[in-house]
């Protein structure tokens, strides 16, 4: 079983910085593919971004592309989503989820466990 916590969230201007930690109780971290997805009130859970075990593949969704950065350290069993020119729509809970599978490509039903999430507050 593994357990995720994020971290990192507020409350932020529009234009503004973020960044999203998640940290891994799983000391395999370093196996799992890592994604973050993001929940809006009244919205369905999207697909944010992704990477593969070894940082060097990653995917994002058009919306976030070019102004999010997802990265990771398995040293600390810690995966990171750099957040700049944040936009009040990227207002939403974020989580954090891995899945055994290697494809980066992968549909949030094909994650295997989830963080509890944390915030993300854009004003304009």
């Amino acid at each position: 079983q593994v357990q995720l916590v994020e971290s990192g969230g507020g409350l932020v201007q529009a234009g503004g910085s973020l960044r999203l930690s998640c940290a891994a109780s799983e000391r395999t971290f370093s196996s799992y593919t890592m994604g973050w997805f993001r929940q809006a009130p009244g919205k369905e859970r999207e697909f944010v971004a992704a990477i593969s075990w070894s940082g060097g593949r990653t995917h994002y969704a058009d919306s976030v592309k070019g102004r999010f950065t997802i990265s990771r350290d398995n040293a600390k069993n810690t995966v990171y989503l750099q957040m700049n020119s944040l936009k009040p729509e990227d207002t939403a809970v974020y989580r954090c989820a891995a899945r055994r599978g290697q494809s980066i490509i992968a549909g949030l039903d094909e994650y295997n466990y989830w963080g509890q999430g944390t915030q993300v507050t854009v004003s304009s």
